[in-house]
């Protein structure tokens, strides 16, 4: 049981350090809770939401699961998504892939066994329309598919309806870098066309 009390003494350090550079961060915390941003990301645990964009407990509203998937009928997603949207009023919904994913590549060569091939079905349906493409360009194209899901979401729609300024990005994360890429597909309710499912030119990562 070291490898849990290892953890439990890290939380300690973390949470003297955070108190001493911020006195009464975590009174505040307490009482305050709204973030401005959804995250939609991967489970992979290289792909710590708050680390990677650098803000604070309390910035960021984190989902995540297996290649970062919108899928409209989980029920899991859905309560989060209406209630960033509806209770915490965040402004900015992201989804976030990463290069280099192990269930993009699991679909790719025919690896997903059990539930994982019913969650990652839109993968591999979208991997087939494509041609199979090579691995980074099927994370980015997977990107792009989910923001697409959004964009035709009902709740997202009716937040739009309203007149929110409700914004969709779609972005990727190089593991062997540390940055993000932008792949310039935002949505919002000045632009809730859909876009080609295309990949971009990527920077090397």
């Amino acid at each position: 049981m070291k490898e849990i009390s290892k953890l439990l003494d890290n939380n300690k350090t973390w949470a003297q350090s955070i108190e001493k550079n911020i006195p009464g961060f975590f009174r505040k915390l307490e009482n305050q809770h709204k973030p401005k941003f959804l995250w939609i990301g991967c489970s992979d645990s290289r792909v710590p939401a708050d680390q990677l964009i650098g803000v604070m407990p309390g910035e960021v509203f984190v989902h995540r699961n297996i290649s970062n998937q919108v899928i409209n009928t989980d029920i899991n997603l859905m309560c989060v998504l209406q209630y960033a949207i509806d209770v915490l009023k965040v402004k900015h919904i992201i989804v976030c892939g990463h290069y280099g994913c192990g269930g993009i590549e699991a679909v790719m060569k025919d690896q997903t066994p059990g539930l994982l091939a019913h969650w990652l079905e839109n993968v591999h349906d979208l991997m087939e329309r494509k041609g199979r493409p090579n691995l980074d360009d099927m994370c980015e194209l997977n990107v792009k598919l989910q923001i697409r899901n959004l964009a035709l979401n009902s709740i997202v729609r009716k937040a739009w309806q309203r007149g929110r300024n409700l914004y969709l990005h779609g972005w990727i994360y190089s593991i062997s870098n540390g940055l993000i890429h932008d792949l310039c597909i935002t949505r919002g309710p000045d632009k809730q066309e859909e876009e080609p499912l295309e990949a971009p030119l990527r920077p090397k990562h």
